[in-house]
This record gives C-alpha cells, sequence and structure tokens, in this order.
C-alpha cells in the first residue's frame, strides 16, 4: 500500500507522455499533408501560368502572321449562333401555329368579302330587277330631252326642256302602239313608240303626242279609223310605258316606219334612210 501510495503520481505522468507522443505524430501528420497540398497547388499555377504564356505566345504568333485574333471569336460565336435555331425568338412550333392563324384568317377576310360581294351583286340586282318593272308599269308623267334625243329618268338634270304627258296622251300613244303593231313583236311595239317619241322632240314634226299621232297622213290607222276600234294589250302598254321611261329599240333619229308588203306608199322606203328591220316593219330615219 505504501508503495503504491508513493507511486501514485506515475500513472498520470504515463498519460500525459502518451498524449504527448500521440499529439507529435498528429501534427507531424498534418504537416505533411499541408506541404503536400501546398506543393500541388503550386504545380497547378504554375502549370496555368505555362498554359497562359503559351496562349499568350500563341496569340502573338498569330498576329505577327497577319491573322486577327478576332476571327478565332468570330468562328466560335459564328458555331455558336449555328447550333441555335433558325430564329432563337420563336420555335418551329410557334411557327407554324402562326401561319395557321394568319391562313386562317385570310381564309375568312376572303370569305366575307366573297360573301359581301355576292350580297352587293344581290341588291344591285333588285335595284335593276325593280327599276325594269317599274319601266313596264309606270309611266313617268314628264319626259326629258335634249335637242338630239329623249333621256332616262335618271338623266333628267341634262334636259334642255321637258313635256307633260296627260293620261289622255297616255292612252293615245298606247293606241296607236296597238293599232299600228299588234300582231308585232315586243321590240317592234317599243320601236313604234320610239318613232312617235322621237317626232315629238323633232323640231321637223309637231309638238305634242296627239298632233303627232293625228298629223295628216302619217298613220294608217288614223284615217282608217282604226285606232278608234283598238284597245290596248298588255304588251302595248308595257311596250309605251317602257319606251316613255327611255327604251329604245331605234336610235333618236329614226322617224319613219312601215310595211313593206302592206304599205300602199313606198315614197319613205325610196327616200329615207333604212336604219332596221323588226317583224313586218321597216324603220327608217
Amino acid at each position: 500500500m505504501d508503495i503504491i501510495s508513493k507511486n501514485r503520481w506515475v500513472a498520470p505522468m504515463l498519460s500525459v507522455l502518451l498524449v504527448c507522443i500521440v499529439g507529435a505524430n498528429v501534427v507531424q501528420a498534418t504537416g505533411k499533408w499541408n506541404e503536400a497540398s501546398d506543393s500541388k497547388q503550386m504545380t497547378e499555377l504554375a502549370a496555368s501560368a505555362e498554359n497562359s504564356e503559351n496562349s499568350f505566345s500563341g496569340d502573338r504568333r498569330m498576329m505577327e502572321d497577319g491573322t486577327s485574333l478576332s476571327s478565332d471569336a468570330s468562328t466560335q460565336t459564328d458555331n455558336w449562333t449555328n447550333s441555335l435555331p433558325a430564329k432563337n425568338w420563336l420555335t418551329a412550333a410557334q411557327e407554324e401555329q402562326e401561319h395557321k392563324e394568319a391562313k386562317a384568317k385570310h381564309a375568312a377576310r376572303a370569305a366575307a368579302a366573297a360573301k359581301a360581294k355576292k350580297e352587293a351583286a344581290l341588291k344591285l340586282a333588285k335595284i335593276e330587277h325593280a327599276k325594269a318593272v317599274a319601266a313596264i308599269t309606270t309611266p313617268p308623267q314628264k319626259l326629258y330631252f335634249t335637242r338630239t334625243k329623249l333621256l332616262n329618268q335618271e338623266d333628267s338634270k341634262l334636259a334642255t326642256w321637258s313635256y307633260s304627258v296627260s293620261d289622255k296622251e297616255l292612252l293615245l300613244l298606247q293606241k296607236i302602239v296597238m293599232a299600228e303593231a299588234e300582231g308585232e313583236p315586243y321590240e317592234g311595239k317599243v320601236a313604234v313608240a320610239n318613232v312617235v317619241l322621237n317626232r315629238l322632240r323633232s323640231a321637223n314634226f309637231p309638238d305634242t303626242i296627239y298632233k303627232v299621232i293625228y298629223q295628216k297622213s302619217q298613220f294608217s290607222p288614223v284615217a282608217n279609223g282604226r285606232l278608234k276600234r283598238v284597245t290596248p294589250n298588255e304588251d302595248s302598254i308595257k311596250a309605251v310605258n317602257a319606251a316613255l321611261n327611255g327604251k329604245k329599240e331605234v336610235a333618236d333619229d329614226t322617224y319613219y316606219f312601215l310595211s313593206l308588203t302592206l304599205a300602199d306608199d313606198l315614197t319613205v322606203a325610196r327616200s329615207q334612210k333604212k336604219v332596221k328591220t323588226i317583224g313586218h316593219h321597216t324603220f327608217y330615219k
């Protein structure tokens, strides 16, 4: 017991000694590791510097050879650009979608334009049809003339003078057309009305419809009494209305007509210039 008591300090001393030995070994190992690390870093730095120097030397050699450094950079940029899509702001899918949308819009606009054109054509056709119907169903109350022709109602502003048509004169005009051209085609009836109106316009004939029709030795139905006996049929009424509204089957300078097979006097045929033949009637100016 005394021995142990006297030597109790030995154990702590051994412990301290052991710790010191271990610590020394650790420090030595750490030092070697740091030395190796520092050596590796120095080696890498040296290699990097050498590469930079070589790169600089190469660049300098290229400059000395007359080659621009920017060409390398440009080549690299071109390679990078070529590796991108054709348009880096729009993908192929977006392009396709926009193309489809543009095509659809174009088709829609074309369809709308075609529809509008068709509607306009139909509207115009309706207007023209209405005018045509009015021309044969509604006689105008006033006629408009220039020195050389009868005008349409739409051209009334161009007239140099006008003529008011009474109901009595309208009926008389319908009767003379019926009496002269009952068996003639519709165009022939219009042409007979044209001749009466051409005479009304001309300074060489009387200045009223009544006087034109009853001028001596001009219209055979007046002389033989047929004018008083006839009742205008539908075609005669339509033909007169059309002529009053400006429809012309013969020119404005046509003042005569006759049937070469029925006429007793062929003076007109021998003395006047032929214009055209409609049915059994030949027209002259």
